[in-house]
């Protein structure tokens, strides 16, 4: 995946969804960080590798350029040998395009299992390869090398025995050395081939070139002498004149900078190509308004140009325009017109008219656009029978009963895409000057080429004004779509066009969901809407047939940016503020209680509607729906999950803000996605204070401390804690008293106070009510580690062990396997490794099925320690920086600081001392930053160990900062120091 995309980015979803085509694991994201780790271990084996592979946040680069992978150098080739046959330079073509096949060594990824991605890039290379066999064949004909071309086309013939192109260059080869028997035999085999599988008799060129070898004639007429090599050309119509050959081209302008669409322009050519004249070739190109369905569709057919040399028609169907559509026969006769038929032999009845359009057609190579179809009524008359033409059909909807296979659907373009298009229009010397702003601009255009064209033209128009500039006004909210025009063409305009003809209830619906910035599914349209699920999923399929709605592969739903602007205007100045408010606060209520629903699976739902209150949805119908809603429903929604929240924040519906917060906190957690505890429930801090809420605001500070303690900021956590303990005692919930103590344990354990991070744990659970003893079992991990830090290793498993049985108990398979990992910990410290590694492994096990991944940073990391005190080296390392791959995700500080202590200490056992002072530099800076005293102090000591032989000055400063912060916090860790400042003091010191 990553080497067919040099240098691009190659998303985390896409990755999984090649690897697992038929359903990714619940572990499917770290599964991929594991391999992507040894992937980069792979390539920085060798020094040249080093860097190669770039994680970033969505996904991974691989860092080379498409002129160091073999198969784009090929293409490349391929594409340079084209332009040299279209320019008439038939030798030089000719040789590079035997250079690119020699390096054709067999089919791309031969033998790998492939993913839908990787299949569908496989079949167009391989495509390309015929085309490119094709080609060098003719070239070899019209150059007079036709012994060199009949191996290669027989062995291509062999291979696909129904490519028609290559059986007609192949006898045409047979035919120009005389060998009329060995042409009639390939006519023959290929016959029975395409019959058999195709059912259908081979194309009319094969059968009269058959005709010519059978009767013997050694002369090829002009049809097959390939006056054009190279060129898309075929036969050039009979007695067409070139003036009248520009009569019948009524294409329009194509653009001078035509950009992207690279993979669906050559697919659209290739299948015309491949047709074998007996019936037309219909193309349909579907798309939202702005996309650039038109400008495609012009820049193929110019293409197409040279093998259709009949004519170039084209018609606006004005299919956008409600009550002013071009009907059929009216079409009709502007087409029969661009051919050249008199208008006194155009007849009125329409089916005798429709009957002369095909009569005329059939004799006629043409390339014709349909633009802008309303729908399938409008085209079907208007196809040929029995022709050799090229029909391309655009239209904002989706045309589903034109039973002409399946449709093109524009995207946006890439970024990549809008940035050269900009430049194309703007001026690409203003674009390199400013790069950051082009791409913002780019942005904000939504990556959509109707948009960025009008700014570029904008910009073009205006020589001394900065991209920056006009970035800025862009990023404006309010700043409408008034600024994507030009002219008498505008953004609003195109999409006023498809929004005008819907029904009233289409453009309600429409206008709400532009208030929503994410995604939604049917449940939550019709939420909002107030309509049942299946009138929502109607109106949704209307919108999408409109190119208006944009339906994910997932059966999620979103609006283009620029849509979304434009519905969300509509709807203000529409729809009442009293309406608005209320389609939002029913949409929050349904993914309230979806959230509700999910979370059930995550146990603790208990706790949660204890802190939520008794809520009831609106919409019972839609909660218990058809839709499935389980853990990974809140994986697929993650990000839309947090804009909910943000929305319900900044629309004031309070209540909504911080119960979704509270909601999502657990699945947050158990996944390791501290960042968006941070930022739901600050939020939903700020609305329950707004609100007056003080069990809310308990609540939310109590959840805000544990994303606080993850990320290291130790002295907010306490504040929060702080302040939710002062909430619990005032309303005497001994309950939330012993869980806040259980939190600020954590906290002082990791702010290096363990004695009172001890006392707190041992408080959380003595002071509770027997009743209540179960609800706070996750205290006692937090205790097991605080008096595993203190070296009361006995204490500390009698701790977790007791963990393991409520965990038991209750089937908790992800607490089972946190109990292995903290269980495992303390053995580790005793030294019992083998039996260590036996528990690790089994925690790895149940993380993999639960597909919780909090917990398996410190799991590897503690594995990884096991294996190096058990001299399997390399083994420990790779645990250490998979464990720093996951941590990338999670934002894990005090953890990260761990494995990269562990990591030094690793790489120093194995004798690579500069990459060990290197891990223990980065966790002593971390460890500072974080305040994290027990970090700091293992990062000076593997500093101080690594130093001595060079600077030993400096190791026993290092030391004695150590020794000083062990001996403070009471850790065993001081007498290991302690001894080895002994052992290195000067010897003249007292």
């Amino acid at each position: 995946m990553l080497a067919m995309r040099p240098g691009r980015l190659v998303a985390m979803d896409e990755l999984i969804d090649e690897i697992w085509p038929d359903g990714p694991p619940r572990s499917a994201v770290p599964n991929v960080r594991t391999y992507a780790a040894n992937l980069r271990r792979a390539f920085e084996a060798h020094e040249s590798g080093k860097g190669l592979l770039v994680r970033q946040s969505s996904g991974y680069r691989l860092g080379v350029a498409a002129a160091e992978v073999d198969l784009f150098c090929v293409l490349d080739q391929l594409d340079q040998a084209r332009l040299l046959a279209s320019g008439g330079q038939l030798e030089p073509a000719r040789s590079m395009l035997s250079q690119a096949m020699s390096r054709w060594l067999g089919p791309p990824l031969a033998g790998m299992p492939l993913g839908p991605s990787l299949t569908a890039q496989v079949a167009a290379v391989q495509e390309q390869q015929l085309l490119a066999v094709e080609l060098l064949a003719g070239l070899a004909i019209e150059t007079g090398r036709v012994d060199e071309t009949i191996p290669l086309l027989r062995s291509t013939v062999a291979a696909h025995p129904t490519r028609e192109p290559a059986l007609l260059l192949l006898m045409r080869a047979l035919h120009q050395r005389g060998d009329f028997a060995g042409g009639i035999s390939v006519y023959r085999s290929a016959s029975q081939a395409i019959g058999a599988e195709l059912g259908v008799e081979p194309s009319r060129d094969l059968r009269q070139l058959y005709r010519l070898m059978v009767e013997h004639k050694p002369t090829l007429p002009r049809r097959y002498a390939g006056s054009e090599p190279g060129s898309e050309a075929g036969p050039p119509p009979a007695g067409a004149t070139a003036a009248a050959r520009r009569e019948w081209d009524w294409l329009p302008r194509p653009v001078a900078d035509f950009v992207g669409r690279d993979d669906v322009v050559e697919r659209l050519i290739a299948k015309s190509r491949s047709a074998d004249g007996s019936q037309p070739v219909v193309h349909l190109i579907d798309g939202m308004a702005g996309s650039g369905k038109t400008t495609l569709a012009v820049h193929v057919a110019r293409r197409l140009m040279p093998r259709h040399p009949d004519g170039q028609l084209f018609i606006d169907l004005r299919g956008h325009e409600d009550g002013n559509l071009v009907e059929p026969a009216s079409a009709l006769v502007v087409l029969l017109r661009q051919l050249g038929v008199p208008a006194a032999r155009i007849p009125i009845d329409m089916e005798e008219r429709r009957g002369l359009w095909r009569r005329e057609l059939s004799s006629r190579r043409v390339v014709i656009v349909l633009d802008n179809a309303a729908d399938s009524r409008q085209v079907i008359p208007l196809l040929p029978v029995a022709s050799c033409s090229v029909v391309l059909v655009t239209s904002r909807r989706r045309l589903v009963d034109l039973d002409v296979g399946p449709p093109e659907s524009l995207s946006v373009l890439s970024a990549e895409e809008g940035l050269r298009l900009l430049a194309a229009s703007a001026g690409a010397e203003r674009v390199h000057a400013e790069p950051e702003s082009a791409a913002e601009i780019v942005r904000r255009c939504g990556h959509l080429p109707l948009a960025i064209r009008l700014v570029g033209s904008r910009l073009a128009h205006r020589r001394n004004r900065r991209l920056a500039d006009l970035a800025q006004r862009l990023a404006v909210a309010d700043s409408g779509l008034a600024t994507f025009g030009m002219g008498g063409q505008s953004v609003a305009s195109a999409f006023g066009a498809s929004y005008e003809p819907l029904s009233d209830l289409t453009k309600r619906v429409f206008r709400l969901l532009g208030l929503h910035t994410g995604h939604y599914d049917v449940a939550m349209v019709a939420a909002m809407a107030g309509l049942s699920h299946a009138k929502a999923g109607q109106v949704l399929d209307d919108l999408i047939d409109r190119h208006l709605v944009e339906e994910s592969a997932d059966g999620r739903y979103r609006m283009h940016d620029l849509v979304r602007q434009y519905a969300r205007e509509k709807c203000h100045e529409t729809d009442s503020f009293e309406l608005r408010q209320a389609a939002l606060a029913s949409l929050f209520d349904i993914v309230l209680h979806l959230s509700i629903r999910a979370a059930e699976t995550l146990n603790q739902i208990v706790d949660v509607r204890e802190d939520i209150g008794t809520v009831e949805p609106e919409r019972p119908d839609l909660v218990l729906g058809p839709d499935a809603v389980d853990v990974d429903w809140l994986e697929r929604e993650r990000s839309n999950l947090g804009l909910l929240i943000e929305m319900a924040a900044e629309n004031g519906l309070h209540a909504y803000t911080w119960r979704m917060a509270r909601v999502l906190w657990r699945f947050f957690y158990v996944r390791g996605y501290f960042e968006d505890i941070l930022r739901t429930h600050e939020l939903g801090l700020v609305a329950a204070e707004r609100s007056g809420n003080r069990p809310a605001m308990c609540s939310m500070n109590n959840y805000l401390a544990s994303a606080l303690t993850k990320t290291g900021s130790y002295r907010r956590a306490i504040k929060c804690l702080d302040a939710a303990l002062v909430i619990a005692q005032e309303s005497n919930d001994k309950l939330a008293v012993a869980k806040i103590q259980g939190n600020l344990s954590v906290v002082y354990w990791a702010k290096g106070d363990l004695e009172q991070a001890a006392t707190l744990g041992a408080e959380a659970l003595r002071d509770l009510p027997v009743k209540h003893i179960s609800r706070v079992r996750i205290n006692l991990p937090n205790l097991g580690l605080a008096l595993a830090s203190l070296g009361r290793y006995h204490e500390a498993l009698r701790a977790h062990r007791l963990h393991l049985f409520w965990a038991r108990l209750e089937g908790d398979r992800y607490q089972i396997a946190n109990a292995f990992s903290h269980i495992a910990a303390v053995r580790v410290r005793t030294g019992e490794h083998q039996h260590a590694l036996r528990l690790l492994r089994s925690a790895m096990v149940l993380y993999d099925r639960t597909g919780h991944r909090y917990g398996e940073v410190d799991t590897r990391n503690v594995m990884g320690i096991a294996y190096r005190n058990a001299g399997r080296l390399e083994q420990a390392r790779q645990q250490h920086e998979l464990a720093l791959e996951l941590i990338d995700d999670s934002a894990e500080r005090q953890a990260e600081c761990g494995v990269l202590n562990e990591l030094g200490l690793t790489l120093a056992a194995g004798g690579d001392t500069n990459s060990s002072m290197q891990a223990h530099q980065r966790a002593l800076d971390r460890a500072i930053q974080i305040d994290s005293p027990y970090e700091q102090g293992r990062a000076l000591a593997g500093l101080a160990e690594q130093l001595f032989a060079a600077d030993p000055e400096q190791a026993r400063r290092h030391w004695a900062r150590a020794s000083a912060i062990f001996r403070r916090m009471g850790v065993p860790e001081r007498f290991e120091v302690e001894r080895r400042l002994a052992e290195t003091a000067p010897g003249d010191r007292p």
